[in-house]
């Protein structure tokens, strides 16, 4: 089992999208069991509510439902319990990183690395934003996510 945490902010907008995201993809891919996939905040300021519903109406367009997430914090444990903490934003990158027990440093990424059309380093926040930050966020998070699981798919 490959467990992956997706980091932003507040967990509201970037990381469950790409939760969501990656969770169907797994599901289409035939890799439930095999990887697993969760997302957190480097910040508490929305523990434990939904995701923002303008991400939520971006996501129900294209067919993810995000309804059942909450927003969580990254935790000190969530070094050692994941394979691979992917940030969103090279601030969230450096949280976690100096937050990351030396051991575990290689597991913290930037998320746009495993991007195979899209050529940006960072998913743009859009929460202060218009309804097409969130589109635009979908269409980043669906490319890494592609290039995510095919540098995890298992080879036969």
């Amino acid at each position: 089992m490959t467990r992956i945490l997706f980091v932003c902010t507040g967990n509201i907008c970037r990381s469950p999208t790409a939760e969501g995201v990656a969770r169907h993809a797994i599901r289409a891919a035939g890799l439930d069991g095999v990887i697993e996939v969760e997302s957190a905040g480097t910040h508490g300021y929305h523990v434990g509510e939904a995701p923002d519903p303008r991400t939520r109406k971006a996501a129900e367009k294209r067919g993810y439902d995000l309804s059942m997430l909450r927003a969580r914090k990254l935790e000190p444990g969530d070094f050692e319990t994941f394979d691979l903490l992917l940030a969103m934003d090279a601030g969230h990158l450096e949280i976690m990183e100096r937050n990351c027990p030396d051991a575990h440093r290689d597991k913290v990424r930037l998320f746009m690395s495993y991007a195979r059309c899209f050529k940006a380093e960072e998913v743009p926040d859009p929460y202060y934003g218009g309804e097409r930050g969130f589109d635009l966020v979908l269409d980043y998070c669906e490319d890494a996510v592609g290039g995510l699981l095919d540098a995890l798919r298992p080879t036969r």
